[in-house]
């Protein structure tokens, strides 16, 4: 199985590689493209291109990132999401606000009432932010290298929005002589023609950033569900759980493992074994759980996949509180509680598997001794 995965990684190193030099030339081919597009004239055709162009980078690509990148669940021996599955769906409702908020600034006919300008300017910037953030997140992640590419062009294209919306308005101000009817108009003017206006703005963003967030607990959303989506990771650019994947055996039975802990006489140890090149206490139980998996993996891999995956969450609260975990009584508790399963696991391999026992020996052996007993079987 180990080199199963080594396999795995290096041909996802190998794509991984051909997409970033892909999408480098593509990107670089776009600000060319974009560029001409708008030394151009106003013809129709020209207008389609560009929004095919926006479309493209501010939609297209970051869903296309998320659905491939932004898997549902956080492992240490798998593939990690990008956002905590448990809160992604604000980082998700943020990055949707933002979008819409983008294209109304961008193909709007006419200025909006000053609060609303002052509201579409808010949101924009918190889509600059969010953008600023995800890059962050990528790039110090496991997905490093694509960070840039995915996120520099929509930061571009939501600062030409913004500074398209200051000088439409300005214009708009100097040509009509507008003047405020009410003192919320007026606040809202002096925010949007001052020298400081971008920072004002960003300081409106976080009553709205409340606002979102109030709203999104109904849907079992937390309030800080902003700051957890992004740190609340493994292997990210703001995670904080790193640490409850250190020293993680990746592949291994968690509860058989500690349960093999306990007192010699209830646990009843056989031997000692090697994973991942460390030895480890063996016993009947993790023999037998161990052959039961890789009997799973021959005959049933996508099964196998789905139960890996989500028995490795048993690994992370198994890391998270190993102080428990290493006491005796305890092992010896889950020893116990892991019986009817051992059973079931041994009915399951004397049923479809011809010399089980066999099998059963061979589990966390050595590399030479496996040879070995190959060998002495020819």
């Amino acid at each position: 199985m180990c080199f199963k995965v080594l396999f795995v990684v290096k041909v996802k190193l190998i794509l991984m590689t051909i997409i970033i030099f892909i999408l480098i030339f593509l990107f670089l081919g776009s600000i060319i493209f974009y560029t001409y597009l708008n030394e151009s004239g106003k013809h129709r055709f020209i207008r389609i291109i560009k929004f095919l162009f926006k479309v493209l980078f501010v939609i297209v690509f970051p869903v296309i990132f998320l659905r491939v990148a932004d898997v549902s669940s956080n492992d240490c021996c798998l593939d990690t999401a990008v956002f905590s599955p448990e809160h992604k769906l604000t980082v998700y409702v943020l990055i949707s606000i933002s979008i819409i908020s983008y294209f109304i600034g961008s193909y709007r006919k006419e200025i909006f009432s000053p609060v609303l300008e002052v509201l579409l300017n808010s949101l924009l910037i918190i889509g600059l932010v969010l953008d600023v953030l995800i890059l962050i997140q990528i790039t110090w992640g496991e997905w490093s290298g694509l960070g840039f590419i995915f996120c520099s062009p929509i930061a571009v294209l939501f600062i030409r929005v913004l500074n398209q919306n200051h000088k439409l308005l300005l214009s708009y101000i100097e040509e009509s002589g507008f003047e405020p009817k009410s003192k919320i108009e007026k606040f809202a003017c002096e925010i949007l023609i001052s020298r400081n206006k971008f920072l004002y703005l960003l300081i409106l963003c976080f009553p709205l950033l409340f606002l979102i967030a109030s709203a999104l607990i109904l849907f079992g959303q937390k309030p800080d569900s902003m700051i957890r989506a992004f740190t609340e990771t493994y292997r990210q650019g703001f995670s904080q759980l790193d640490y409850m994947c250190e020293n993680v055996e990746c592949g291994g039975h968690f509860l058989c493992s500690v349960a093999a802990k306990g007192h010699h006489n209830v646990v009843k140890p056989e031997r000692y074994g090697e994973r991942l090149g460390k030895p480890i206490i063996c016993n009947r139980q993790l023999l037998v759980a161990n052959a039961f998996e890789e009997l799973i993996w021959k005959k049933a891999p996508r099964l196998h996949n789905i139960i890996r995956r989500n028995y490795n969450k048993v690994g992370d609260c198994i890391h998270k509180y190993y102080y428990l975990f290493n006491n005796k009584y305890i092992a010896d508790t889950i020893y116990i509680l892991m019986k009817p399963l051992e059973y079931i696991f041994i009915f399951t391999l004397y049923t479809l598997m011809k010399n089980p026992e066999n099998i059963i020996e061979m589990q966390y052996l050595s590399k030479k001794e496996r040879s070995e007993i190959d060998r002495l079987r020819d």
